[in-house]
């Protein structure tokens, strides 16, 4: 059986929500959030925020922005072919090598309709086309269309795709999840477990809280961006996950994090060089709860953090990432244990907050 954590972090990761096209996990997280919290907002880009404030506010107050967003990966609609297959282009960082032959959900937020990604088979290709990997542009998606105008009646240009991928447990004592789009449904799920945790008054609040689900991280960081504008934060909290080589042949010096080794804190990536003193107090407070915890070893990637960081007058910011393998594919791996870490880490720190 599933513990309530795992099955919402099965049902977020299941849902469609490529970037650009967020409405439904949007109505899926609120659905989920409102129970827990009805202050709560959206705005022009969907991005939803949810407020909630200490019993006392006090000179010590401060407001804190605790982020992840909803968008995965995933691919849209560029053209319609005479024979009724579909041609694509990526939505995010996807490597070009996990493509073919993949199930894949194309559709918006009114549709969906199965189809795979497909492309020339190996058997007709040249020797030289076999030594390369195979490009986006001479792929297609095939929903079973017999003609353009038969395709037409199910989809048309700009609609979306993602991955169509079972959520699966599986390793020791099934404490291993596979799955789409972990990244970063893992992280919306942390952020409603930390929800419920303060409605049922399992975790003593005394700072301003504002619980962000963000869209469109993907392509540009834009949705968080937004949200920090109007909210002014002093700190601010980044949920996610970070790609890791903890696999077969990586010598330990070029593994970025481990599987089951806790929460990611992040001191410096592609976008943004994290608050050293807030980054130094996350660590030491995991170690002195005994709260699995890493640091992130390898300079790589970027997140909402980029754009959180340097809104207003500067915020000071922090990441916290679940590791995880085969990002960005149909088939993501990621540990429970350092799911539990993660939300044990964001319990320890919302009723230990110390300004630094």
């Amino acid at each position: 059986m599933y513990n309530d954590k795992v099955k919402l972090l099965e049902e977020l990761s299941q849902a469609f929500g490529p970037t650009g096209c967020e409405d439904s996990v949007g109505a899926l997280i609120c659905n989920i959030a409102e129970k827990y919290c009805s202050r709560y907002a959206s705005d022009r880009m969907g991005n939803y925020v949810f407020r909630i404030s200490p019993e006392v506010h006090t000179a010590h107050t401060k407001k804190i922005m605790i982020s992840a967003h909803m968008d995965e990966v995933g691919m849209m609609i560029t053209e319609i072919k005479d024979d009724g297959y579909l041609k694509f282009d990526l939505l995010g960082g996807i490597d070009e090598r996990v493509l073919c032959g993949r199930n894949v959900i194309v559709g918006d937020e009114n549709k969906r309709i199965n189809g795979v990604i497909g492309s020339k088979a190996i058997h007709h290709q040249s020797a030289e086309e076999r030594k390369k990997t195979t490009k986006v542009s001479d792929m297609y998606i095939d929903i079973g269309a017999e003609s353009k105008e038969d395709a037409e009646k199910y989809v048309q240009i700009g609609d979306f795709a993602t991955f169509d991928s079972e959520f699966i447990r599986f390793g020791k004592d099934s404490r291993l999840v596979k799955s789409k789009a972990l990244d970063d449904r893992l992280g919306c799920a942390v952020m409603l477990e930390i929800m419920r945790k303060l409605s049922a008054g399992e975790i003593k609040n005394t700072n301003e809280l504002y619980f962000c689900f963000t869209v469109r991280e993907e392509v540009g960081l834009s949705g968080a961006q937004t949200v920090a504008q109007v909210i002014k934060p002093d700190y601010a909290i980044v949920l996610e996950t970070t790609a890791v080589a903890d696999i077969a042949d990586v010598p330990p010096a070029q593994r970025v994090a481990d599987l089951g080794e806790g929460g990611v804190v992040s001191v410096m990536d592609r976008s943004t060089i994290y608050n050293k003193k807030l980054v130094s107090y996350v660590l030491e407070l995991a170690e002195l709860k005994g709260i699995k915890a890493q640091v992130k070893r390898y300079v790589s990637g970027g997140n909402d953090a980029g754009h959180i960081h340097k809104s207003g007058n500067g915020v000071k910011t922090v990441a916290i990432s679940a590791p995880t393998r085969y990002l960005h594919s149909p088939a993501c791996v990621a540990s429970l244990d350092d799911y539990d870490a993660i939300i044990a880490l964001m319990e320890a720190l919302i009723q230990n907050w110390k300004s630094v």
